[in-house]
């Protein structure tokens, strides 16, 4: 059992970049899980993604990534002498998906996935394009000759997120839903904050020992770090009632300038969109209310 200290260790503290591979090269991360991490650096996706090898002889791959030839050129040496017979996906982010159905055509394996992208509109990043061959739902479990995945709906990051829990090994992939990097980007309207709550909320009542993101280190103490990520969003929310109190803050231009000094030019546009899916999700509980004035729209506390 964790103790109160380590329980209450701030987000940052248990946030790390350090990630021990080689591009176009497996690793073990557990035993029945391989890694092979996608040639797609970016200040969104740290090293690049990582696309996971389940089990031996007939295989699963989970997220293959985005459309790189070299990156499929690595699956398929990766695993050779194997069979890959499912391709799975735990989103529909151009960095997750596009590799799908290229990766299918070469191998023959059958693509499952939630369904397509859900909101179009307003999205950059959305693999519109992915439609799976099969659909899966929550709780559905897939089996193959040595492996099985149970299917875990985590709407909030999209409304199409699925997290798989490998059975016998303890561990969840849970892709972007739970990073170890960094927080998650919730960006409306496909991102919703009430949604990502839920789902974090509904990981809590689970009894996994390891969380293997898509981007990251795998994650060794799964409670405190989801509880660590509920604290950071509601800090974000105190943080914006209280800049909301200040009359000459009213945009998201301008909270963003306050909550997150210093950051990142590249990453600016997404903080917004993050702020975005705080402030629809605090109308949803009657704390603010968006007005438009001359200036545009603005927020303002109830």
């Amino acid at each position: 059992m964790e103790d109160k200290k380590t329980s209450k260790q701030s987000l940052q503290e248990l946030l790390t970049h350090e990630l021990e591979f080689k591009y176009a090269k497996s690793k073990v991360v557990i035993p029945g899980i391989r890694r092979i991490v996608a040639p797609n650096p970016s200040p969104y996706t740290l090293h690049g993604t990582g696309t996971y090898i389940i089990g031996s002889g007939e295989i699963a791959v989970v997220d293959p990534g985005p459309n790189i030839p070299s990156h499929i050129e690595a699956i398929i040496n990766e695993t050779k002498g194997e069979k890959i017979t499912h391709i799975l996906v735990t989103h529909t982010h151009a960095d997750h998906s596009p590799a799908a159905k290229p990766l299918a055509n070469l191998i023959g394996a059958v693509v499952m996935g939630y369904g397509p992208h859900g909101e179009e509109e307003g999205e950059e990043g959305a693999d519109l394009n992915f439609i799976p061959d099969a659909l899966i739902k929550d709780k559905d479990v897939i089996k193959g000759s040595n492996w099985e995945l149970e299917c875990i709906h985590t709407p909030g990051h999209t409304s199409n997120h699925i997290c798989y829990s490998v059975k016998g090994t303890k561990a969840v992939l849970t892709g972007d839903h739970i990073m170890g990097w960094s927080t998650t980007l919730v960006s409306p309207p496909d991102g919703n904050m009430r949604d990502y709550f839920s789902s974090l909320e509904k990981m809590l009542l689970r009894e996994d020992e390891y969380y293997i993101p898509s981007h990251g280190e795998m994650i060794k103490k799964p409670k405190r770090f989801v509880k660590a990520l509920i604290g950071h969003r509601k800090m974000r929310e105190k943080q914006i009632k209280k800049y909301l109190h200040t009359n000459d803050i009213s945009y998201i231009p301008d909270l963003v300038s306050k909550m997150y000094p210093n950051l990142d030019n590249r990453l600016i546009k997404a903080a917004g969109r993050s702020v975005l899916a705080h402030l629809l999700h605090m109308r949803e509980l009657g704390y603010v209310k968006a007005t438009d004035n001359p200036n545009g729209k603005g927020w303002l506390l109830v």
